[in-house]
């Protein structure tokens, strides 16, 4: 006979929890891809390139944090 596995009493398991987060995120998940699908060129380089300013920053905001560590 094969070695039952324990089950999580109370709580709900991880499996069950990420599923759950899951089919919430779902619908808007789909709602952000299609704003994004019907978005002009202009905007998407836009949003793009914010996004790159953004990353610098923090990288920037990172390695001057660890240079003071030092």
């Amino acid at each position: 006979m094969p070695a039952r596995i324990p089950r999580k009493t109370g709580a709900q398991s991880g499996f069950a929890r990420a599923s759950s987060a899951g089919r919430r995120a779902w619908p808007l998940i789909l709602m952000a891809w299609e704003r994004w699908q019907a978005l002009p060129a202009e905007e998407k380089a836009r949003y793009r390139r914010q996004a790159r300013e953004a990353a610098a920053k923090g990288r920037d905001a990172f390695d001057r944090a660890r240079k003071k560590r030092r």
